[in-house]
């Protein structure tokens, strides 16, 4: 579920609605769970902003970032077996 999250935002901020229709596989439980790990891990940002109705942001921090291409790696092994 995770590679997922870093696939979907990679390189831009995206709202928690536009995460949830983009993973249509996963309750919004289960998406919220995985987000929040990540920002404990300091791999995602969460920005949260004071408006009705709320607006949350999320974007990958330069470690999360430091992590694509590994996982872009991982990726190109799996896909030759």
């Amino acid at each position: 579920m995770k590679p997922i999250i870093f696939n979907v935002i990679r390189d831009r901020t995206i709202r928690f609605g536009q995460l949830d229709a983009i993973i249509p596989d996963v309750t919004r439980k289960v998406l919220t769970e995985q987000l929040r790990e990540l920002e404990e891990d300091g791999i995602i940002l969460r920005t949260a902003y004071k408006e009705i109705p709320p607006r949350v942001e999320y974007q990958l921090t330069d470690q999360g970032k430091a992590m694509l291409p590994i996982l872009d790696s991982l990726k190109d092994w799996v896909l030759e077996f």
